[in-house]
């Protein structure tokens, strides 16, 4: 999966009727809870004895401290994937997309076998449903990697960035024109910012920002697409069906770049062979760390989080591959960076309203028991 993946969690944490039974994972669909109901993260971690209030802070702490660490292992992952992409060269966007979907075929294999998971997997391919939307997922997908490889390694790493940046935009107007959401005020100031930040940039550019967009909106939607499968599949069965579903595609291209002379797979050394073959790793290792970071921070940690990538994807284009940002171009950034910070603020703001209104919610249940 590309970097910056966005999707609503939340944390495990106890309420009225015990805790959260199923906890959505990184591509929207659900996982068991890491406690079972009526007993807290801290009372499992004691035996399903009740805690002494210092035991249970202490469990909380730590619990939260693992979930920032994994977060910021997955998006720091993907943060270094362009270094990556830099280290495989001389081989292109398409012959790196190809070989690390097919090595990420061999590694969600042994992911399916360790969890004895094959009946599942079954279920999901004999399910037209599950199927029919995970394949147009892979679609989508597809083109993420292959538009943000291929402005990895032709020199516009910084634009592939701010797809990536932008792509919180996408997501809130796919909330308004697919899912008929209604936005609060300060979304759509974030919304009418980052329009003008596009224009800015277009102008910069002298081109609209084909890569940003095409980043933004294909993860965007991709994400959507993942949602409307819900609890039909776990995120494993996800990755292996939509894996399953490009495989014979980019099986079909490694074996025509090889007979056109034009695969690096055999042809660069030891090292290069065993660095293209990581890929299927490079690729689920994040996830697997994200789902970690998942089940264990509120949204809204998350949410923060996310911005993690981008800005090491900047860092990188402009202090290792020396990319030009102009003047222009970083008022256009500075741009897409305030419509961001409002959309933050929105956020932050949305959750402790939330928060408020679930203690007072807590409160009324007790006072009436």
């Amino acid at each position: 999966m590309a970097p910056g993946e966005s999707w609503p969690c939340w944390r495990n944490t106890a309420r009225a009727g015990g805790v959260i039974d199923r906890v959505p994972t990184p591509d929207g669909t659900t996982a068991p809870a890491l406690t079972t109901p009526g007993t807290s993260a801290a009372a499992a971690a004691s035996g399903g004895q009740p805690p002494r209030p210092g035991v249970a802070l202490k469990a909380v702490d730590k619990d939260t401290t693992a979930g920032v660490l994994f977060g910021i292992g997955a998006y720091g992952l993907w943060g270094l994937l362009p270094l990556y992409f830099f280290a495989l060269q001389p081989a292109g966007a398409v012959e790196i997309v190809a070989n690390r979907v097919v090595w990420s075929l061999l590694f969600c294999t042994l992911l399916i076998t360790v969890t004895r998971s094959w009946r599942v997997l079954g279920a999901a391919f004999r399910n037209r449903t599950v199927l029919g939307t995970l394949s147009i997922a892979a679609a989508l997908i597809a083109v993420n990697w292959l538009t943000y490889t291929y402005g990895v390694t032709t020199g516009q790493a910084v634009e592939a960035s701010l797809g990536y940046f932008i792509n919180p935009l996408v997501s809130v107007l796919l909330g308004v024109f697919v899912l008929k959401e209604t936005l609060r005020p300060l979304q759509w100031a974030a919304v009418g910012i980052g329009f003008v930040a596009v224009v800015v940039l277009t102008i910069s550019y002298g081109k609209l920002p084909w890569i940003a967009l095409t980043l933004a909106v294909s993860f965007g939607l991709y994400g959507f697409v993942k949602k409307r499968v819900g609890p039909k599949a776990d995120a494993i069965t996800s990755l292996s069906v939509e894996t399953v579903v490009l495989t014979p595609l980019a099986a079909a291209t490694m074996i025509f770049l090889g007979v056109s002379g034009s695969a690096t797979l055999g042809t660069q050394g030891a090292g290069h062979f065993w660095l293209l073959v990581a890929s299927g790793v490079i690729t689920a290792v994040p996830l697997v760390f994200f789902g970690a970071s998942a089940r264990r921070l509120p949204m809204t940690t998350i949410g923060l989080l996310q911005y993690f990538a981008p800005v090491l994807q900047f860092i990188v284009a402009l202090v290792v591959f020396k990319e030009t940002m102009t003047l222009d171009r970083w008022i256009g950034f500075g741009v897409v960076w305030l419509a961001l910070l409002v959309l933050t603020v929105d956020m932050l703001a949305a959750s402790r309203r939330s928060s408020v209104a679930r203690k007072r919610a807590l409160r009324e249940a007790r006072a009436d028991t």
